[in-house]
């Protein structure tokens, strides 16, 4: 009976003989290779029950087979299976992977009635001896399936797998380690250091994965052969390495079983050099037993190597690129986000190309003296490094902003004006909004630029999307002008700002999407942990291949206890030094802080003066506030604000500010509508002014690492 197993198949390692079994389970019809695959001749097999074939203990499997024949269905298990000597008799037993296929339409009589497709390991004298099977079987679908990754580590795991058995019985991968760990391939040779990316062995002894094993990074010594191919870059062929032989490469290398694995074997050592560089090498090993490599053997492994080399450095330019691209969006999204300690914090972030991985939106959480904090989100359209790049810019211009403490609109306009500039170079623009939490007053300044409506979700599940003055996006010539507006918030509210992506796709309307946003946050958000629902924001998002960038910033807002901050009105005159001295040592002995008592009675003389020197007109306000920081702030009726200067040895004034930034953590000043505010900041011995981030596991997560 002609049958595809009769034929010689791509798998050089393993032969199949196909038997047709009929009605009463007897075998009615043999491939003619049965004496190979066997050990009988096809007409011994003839008319013989098929639970013969099995040994005894894999009657009772093979039974279940045929059962399977016979109710229409196809199976497959290992049995141990009878062979037969050269005169046709017994002999012993050999594994066998058997297969049970039904026929479909057969007709009645002598005609089988299923199909039995039994396959055996060749023996080891008979691997490796035709070379087009070789051939066929390492440079046809093999390249194309493992070709298909771009992953360095399993395009070489695809590349093992392919070489073994069809070429060796062990095979291992080597590269440069300067191809997996640096940007460049640097010139190396010789001494190079390699990593081991894959290893793969058939011959069952564990101790080739242990003496070698898999992201070892080694420096191969002199002498050795694996040397020799890295130094000349052409084949090493080893047709039998002797136990001295082994040994020497075991001391040179130090690494006594390698001896032991290595004496006897063939070897051969095959370079992958791909674009005229040398990437690394293959190394390939027959145990004894197989038939030893030769010349043909190395020019087919050549011919294979050239090729698999060209995968590798695919993968390894894609796994560079795509390395270059996630330390380009981590160094430009914050690694960390900073708020009062009133206010909670969450964000999400997901790229829209998973090739790529980069884009153009971005998130921001500032803390901001005074117990407040900047809450940022913006989408530069495009995508890809260019829109990344625009992102980075206007992200670090914007951080500076918000830390010269600009409100939201005029922070805005600013950034608008560096969009137009930016756009004379190459067209952009970008939406952003840009809000201010004070934690003192409870209030919410939002200003926003062609960006979608903010979420507030009140403490008791009101859900509304905040009507911000409009204004045209960053970059676009509009008359609108960029205004702000102040919402007053209730303790416990939850403010959502995001980017299109989450609320827009090809398949969804936005509002739609806007809609289904409002229902994540219900009565139950102010129980719910805020880490749920960053998560529940992005549900059903993960799997939509097709979606923009997306990047969530929520905060739950509450106001700072009003235990923790603290305010008088002072008269503009000498005397509310003295007085603020005092009301100064009475408050921080009430908050147990009388070892900052010196320094605080010290910074905030400095500061009172100065506001009745240069601001003599109208009540000066002094505030404390004890968060994780302490910070005193004055405010006067003075719109100009101070400059820090170095004063000569004979000026009598100007060092006021210098004594407050040499003993201050921090300091600094900003407008208000009614005159100005200058702070300082102390940090509180025994409390980080920097909390750690909370820990969170989602599919983004890695772009913050």
């Amino acid at each position: 009976m002609a049958s595809r197993g009769d034929a010689p198949t791509a798998d050089s390692a393993s032969r199949t003989l196909v038997l047709g079994i009929d009605g009463t389970r007897r075998i009615v019809q043999c491939g003619p290779n049965a004496r190979a695959v066997l050990g009988y001749a096809p007409a011994d097999l003839i008319g013989r029950a098929a639970g013969e074939l099995a040994g005894d203990e894999a009657k009772a499997d093979l039974e279940t087979l045929l059962e399977a024949i016979a109710a229409g269905q196809e199976r497959t298990a290992v049995l141990a299976v009878r062979r037969g000597d050269a005169t046709g008799g017994e002999g012993g037993t050999t594994d066998a992977v058997v297969t049970a296929q039904p026929m479909v339409g057969g007709e009645t009589g002598a005609a089988p009635m299923g199909l039995l497709h039994v396959r055996v390991a060749l023996p080891p004298s008979e691997r490796y001896q035709d070379p087009a099977l070789m051939r066929r079987a390492l440079l046809d679908d093999p390249l194309t399936r493992f070709g298909a990754s771009l992953d360095l580590d399993q395009s070489a795991k695809g590349l093992v797998d392919v070489i073994v058995p069809h070429f060796c019985t062990t095979a291992s991968v080597l590269v440069l380690e300067s191809l997996v760990a640096a940007d460049e391939v640097h010139s190396e040779s010789g001494g190079a250091v390699l990593r081991r990316i894959a290893v793969t062995t058939d011959d069952r002894n564990p101790m080739w994965t242990a003496t070698f094993p898999v992201g070892e990074v080694l420096v191969y010594p002199e002498g050795t052969p694996y040397r020799e191919v890295l130094e000349t870059a052409q084949p090493v062929h080893l047709a039998h390495v002797d136990a001295a032989k082994a040994g020497d490469i075991a001391g040179r290398w130090r690494r006594n079983p390698a001896g032991e694995l290595l004496t006897g074997v063939s070897m051969v050592l095959l370079p992958l050099i791909a674009r005229d560089t040398l990437l690394g090498f293959i190394a390939c090993t027959r145990v004894p037993g197989f038939r030893k490599f030769d010349a043909y053997d190395v020019e087919i492994g050549m011919e294979f190597a050239a090729r698999a080399a060209i995968v590798i450095d695919n993968a390894r330019r894609f796994s560079r690129e795509r390395a270059t691209a996630l330390a380009l969006q981590r160094s430009l999204l914050p690694h960390r986000l900073s708020a009062p300690s009133s206010v909670e914090v969450r964000h999400r972030y997901l790229p829209g190309s998973q090739l790529v991985e980069v884009g153009g939106d971005w998130y921001e959480s500032i803390a901001l003296p005074g117990a407040r904090v900047a809450l940022i989100v913006g989408d530069v359209a495009g995508h890809g490094v260019r829109a990344a790049v625009t992102m980075g810019r206007l992200r670090t211009a914007l951080h500076t902003l918000a830390n010269l403490e600009l409100p939201p609109a005029d922070a805005l306009h600013v950034m608008h004006e560096l969009m137009i500039e930016l756009g004379e170079q190459e067209p952009h623009f970008a939406t952003c909004v840009y809000a201010v939490y004070d934690a003192t007053s409870g209030t919410l300044e939002v200003a926003s630029a062609g960006h979608l409506p903010p979420l507030l979700v009140g403490p008791d599940g009101a859900r509304e999307y905040l009507e911000v003055p409009p204004a045209p996006p960053l970059g676009v010539s509009g008359s609108a002008a960029i205004e702000s507006r102040e919402f007053e918030v209730e303790d416990g509210s939850v403010f959502v700002i995001y980017t299109d992506g989450l609320v827009e796709n090809r398949g969804r309307d936005i509002d739609d999407g806007l809609a289904r946003l409002r229902d994540v946050f219900g009565p139950g958000t102010a129980a719910r942990p805020m880490e749920d629902l960053a998560k529940a924001t992005l549900a059903g998002v993960y799997a939509d291949h097709h979606r923009d960038d997306i990047a969530v910033l929520l905060a739950r807002l509450r106001r700072i206890p009003e235990d923790r901050f603290t305010s008088w009105m002072l008269p503009a005159d000498a005397a509310a030094v003295r007085r603020a001295r005092g009301l100064v040592r009475t408050q921080l002995d009430e908050w147990d802080l009388d070892e900052l008592t010196y320094t605080t009675e010290l910074l905030v003389s400095e500061l009172i003066t100065n506001a009745y020197r240069y601001a003599p007109s109208g009540p000066i306000e002094l505030r404390l506030l004890h968060e994780r920081t302490l910070v005193c702030e004055v405010l006067d009726r003075s719109a100009a604000l101070p400059r820090l200067r170095r004063a000569a040895d004979d000026d009598e004034n100007g060092r006021g500010l210098l004594v407050v930034s040499q003993i201050a953590h921090r300091w600094g000043s900003r407008r208000t509508p009614a005159g100005k505010v200058v702070w300082c900041e102390q940090t509180i011995p025994g409390i980080d002014p920097d909390p750690p981030e909370p820990e969170s596991t989602w599919p983004g997560e890695a772009h913050h690492l």
